[in-house]
């Protein structure tokens, strides 16, 4: 967090000040980082006074300049680790699901992928102690995949992982209070719901319960669903772009993880090896910062695949989805 108030700011009176924090704006830098058109809206300002606002913001914060490798290590060491507690999954991740990074997780109808953002969901509200991020978890539904019933089912299965002695398990009512579910029903409403998402993200910071894990299952379904044919294809990857980036701000200025799904189709290009390929193509590709990708094998085992990732090598896991959550194979 900035050692600088909003208040600080040229310009910034109190109310601009609560209009700002109400709209998501906590920080001197996610201000230095907004458009003015954003900024304008949010706080009933004109854009000449919001970028005027965003100039002074940039040179406080003193952000888009270079910076030496040090001070990106020192970044870096705020980054915190969400474990799926399948030990073999954990090790590939080199200890878990990164903040301050998206995760696409991609696969077949039946994969697992609503089983391992429900199961994220419940393991992020446990204390770093014990993999998780003490915090709770917005999810953007576009499926209507999200069901209670799924997480009570996983909150009981945690008695079954390897916790600590004495560790006394919330009741289920608590887990799923700390799960805020938003339905979406148009590509238009699920970009929204990121604005909606700094909102209540506020809201959760001075409840003591800050947001540590934003989930969007599923990224490209009501893209994919609204523009339909090659003629649209522009304007869907365009939408694409601008929710992914607006995500990425969010989970950076909460130092959060953030998890999005994705659907796949089989690209008729491809010979030899495995056809499917993601949704979304490089816009998608190149914004989440690693790439999962799940499939079937045989006996009801799972298969995640680390495509892609900054910093690890490619690998695999094997895992498995019972009643009480994700098991090892």
């Amino acid at each position: 967090m900035s050692s600088v108030d909003i208040e600080d700011l040229p310009g910034v009176g109190p109310a601009t000040a609560d209009r700002l924090r109400e709209a998501g704006y906590l920080t001197v830098e996610s201000i230095a980082t907004a458009s003015p058109a954003d900024l304008s809206e949010a706080t009933e300002i004109g854009e000449t006074t919001a970028k005027k606002i965003i100039r002074a913001a940039g040179a406080l914060a003193d952000i888009g300049g270079f910076k030496t490798g040090t001070d990106i290590l020192l970044r870096r060491k705020d980054v915190l680790k969400l474990k799926t507690l399948v030990p073999e999954f954990d090790e590939m991740l080199e200890g878990g699901l990164e903040t301050q990074a998206i995760t696409e997780v991609y696969g077949e109808f039946g994969s697992g992928k609503s089983q391992i953002v429900h199961q994220m969901a419940v393991n992020c509200q446990l204390p770093p102690e014990l993999g998780g991020l003490g915090g709770s978890c917005l999810y953007i539904d576009t499926e209507n995949t999200f069901r209670p019933e799924r997480i009570e089912q996983m909150v009981n299965g945690l008695e079954f992982k390897k916790l600590p002695e004495g560790y006394e398990i919330p009741p289920v009512e608590t887990f799923l209070a700390n799960i805020h579910v938003a339905r979406a029903h148009s590509s238009d409403h699920q970009m929204l719901l990121i604005d909606a998402a700094r909102e209540l993200a506020t809201q959760m910071e001075l409840e003591g319960k800050p947001v540590k894990l934003v989930i969007i299952d599923s990224l490209t379904g009501l893209f994919r669903a609204e523009y339909a044919g090659r003629g649209t294809l522009a304007g869907r990857q365009q939408k694409l772009n601008r929710h992914m980036h607006d995500l990425f701000k969010l989970i950076d200025n909460l130092n959060a993880v953030g998890i999005v799904t994705n659907q796949v189709m089989a690209s008729p290009g491809v010979l030899f090896g495995d056809p499917t390929r993601p949704i979304g193509g490089n816009i998608v590709g190149h914004t989440a910062t690693f790439r999962i990708y799940l499939r079937k094998s045989k006996g009801g085992k799972r298969i995640a695949r680390l495509v892609d990732s900054p910093n690890l090598p490619e690998g695999e896991a094997a895992f498995s989805v019972e009643m009480d959550g994700l098991k090892e194979a």
